[in-house]
């Protein structure tokens, strides 16, 4: 389970020479927190990265309650995780605070047990923080100049304020958790949570509880109790992915949803009030698996009141130029450097039937910034299989051969203790491996040294795998500059 770095924020010593312990274990920070001297001097929480805040049977001059709403307005996404606190103190906090506590440490706790709600904290966080994973515009409006997107756009801005359920079609990578984005943003819960869920990347057996949560008990290992999706979204939106691959057994819990606005968590027998936006998308045809029994007509319809479809970008290749723009700058802010298109690969990339759409293309683009940094991509340098032109100057590629009295001359750094002449192999003879050693040992060296040490790039000089040369590097002592 890879858990990211996190802080450690512990109100309370109890138990904190343990928790320090199992802190320095995982590789986290781990920091008492003096509340009172937190309100009197200010707010430190908010610059500490990833900060959980771990709750014991602590003594404030304020109730839990305040103090934990304080703590969610000034330190947005903040995970809580209690310990040693009685169920009386907890039971009454309204339902947006208990939201935030994502689980109880028992007492005793295991280095499992740590770990496990560490990383409920990770997905907690993620699923809170409004992070824009696809390609949108600053404004979060789609990208693109054709007349596909210049329609989606409008029925976006048509569709956003009024709080009905949209189906958004298309082919994987073509952008439709861009379209849910800006529909969530268009919308009058824009200030609230928006919540993606991929319902076929989730095991059969589990979706029911990622979506509803669970009480603690309710099957083998819910050792805690946790909300779901549904309670993560309260107020905002829920992007129900790949819709069509949820198993028909939860399809008619999702439709009593939609329907009651009402769901309890598996296990628990308290109902919750479900006031959230349900965004759906698929790339699979409905229609079709309504036919076949895999897929429920009356849910369709009720999720299919506004329905948008996203076009392969195949369809639309004058957006191709607009999304290079804006993918390429994207690069360059991360320091990976940029390209520029030549006309004629522009070209060639505008009749490619893009199977992966939008998603190919970025990772085209990734591709030809680490081969070419700071490059001009003509379509010599494009992908064998994104080559739909010839080259409109192949002349500019052609490489002068020497003629043949011209002898070729060695690297500088190679050398050896016999001239070379006509024949090449001295009367003596040569140490045939010795030589070869040298000569390699003397190219990398080379190429390092053109490409200022970077091995990813020497390796694309010699036509060899970054690996390879890392470990020919090993092989003769080399190190990286």
């Amino acid at each position: 389970m890879n858990v990211p770095a996190q802080h450690l924020i512990l109100v309370d010593d109890h138990q904190e020479d343990y928790l320090s312990a199992c802190a320095r274990l995982l590789g986290l920070n781990l920091t008492s927190f003096d509340y009172p001297r937190w309100l009197q001097n200010g707010h430190h929480l908010e610059a500490l990265e990833s900060p959980v805040l771990l709750l014991g049977g602590c003594e404030t001059p304020i109730a839990i309650d305040r103090m934990l709403a304080q703590l969610a307005e000034k330190v947005p996404n903040l995970p809580v995780i209690t310990y040693g606190l009685a169920d009386a103190e907890l039971e009454g906090l309204p339902q947006e605070l208990q939201q935030v506590i994502i689980g109880e440490l028992p007492s005793g706790f295991s280095y499992a047990q740590l770990v496990d709600l560490l990383h409920k904290a990770q997905v907690y966080r993620q699923a809170r923080a409004d992070q824009r994973t696809e390609l949108t515009s600053a404004n979060g409006s789609l990208l693109g100049v054709s007349p596909a997107v210049q329609q989606v756009r409008a029925m976006v801005e048509k569709v956003g304020a009024r709080d009905i359920s949209v189906l958004i079609t298309g082919e994987s990578g073509t952008g439709k958790e861009v379209v849910a984005r800006s529909l969530h943003e268009h919308s009058s819960r824009r200030n609230g949570p928006f919540v993606p869920i991929n319902c076929g990347a989730i095991p059969v057996d589990l979706l029911e509880s990622e979506l509803f949560g669970h009480e603690k008990g309710a099957f083998t290992g819910a050792v805690n109790s946790r909300p779901g999706r549904f309670e993560l979204a309260q107020g905002g939106t829920l992007f129900l992915d790949e819709i069509g691959d949820m198993p028909l057994n939860m399809q008619v819990k999702i439709l009593r949803v939609i329907q009651e606005r009402k769901f309890e968590r598996v296990g628990g027998t308290k109902t919750l009030d479900a006031d959230v936006r349900i965004i759906a998308a698929t790339h699979k045809n409905l229609e079709e698996m309504i036919e076949t029994n895999e897929f429920r007509e009356d849910l369709y319809f009720r999720l299919n009141v506004f329905p948008i479809e996203m076009l392969p970008l195949r369809e639309r290749g004058e957006d191709i130029p607009v999304l290079l723009e804006e993918m390429v700058r994207r690069t360059e802010e991360q320091g990976l450097g940029k390209v520029l298109f030549h006309p004629s690969a522009m070209q060639s990339l505008k009749l490619h039937p893009w199977p992966g759409n939008v998603r190919e293309l970025s990772n085209l683009v990734e591709r030809l910034v680490i081969m070419y940094p700071d490059g001009v991509v003509g379509v010599s340098e494009l992908p064998a299989k994104f080559q739909h032109v010839d080259e409109p100057d192949p002349a500019r590629y052609e490489v002068s051969s020497p003629s043949p009295q011209q002898e070729l001359p060695l690297p500088e750094a190679a050398t050896f203790s016999f001239s070379v002449g006509n024949d090449l192999l001295p009367e003596g003879g040569i140490n045939l491996k010795e030589y070869l050693e040298n000569l390699e040992r003397s190219l990398i060296e080379q190429a390092l040294d053109q490409v200022d040490g970077v091995v990813a790039r020497a390796a694309d000089k010699l036509q060899v795998r970054r690996t390879t040369l890392v470990e020919k590097m090993r092989k003769y002592g080399i190190q990286r500059k």
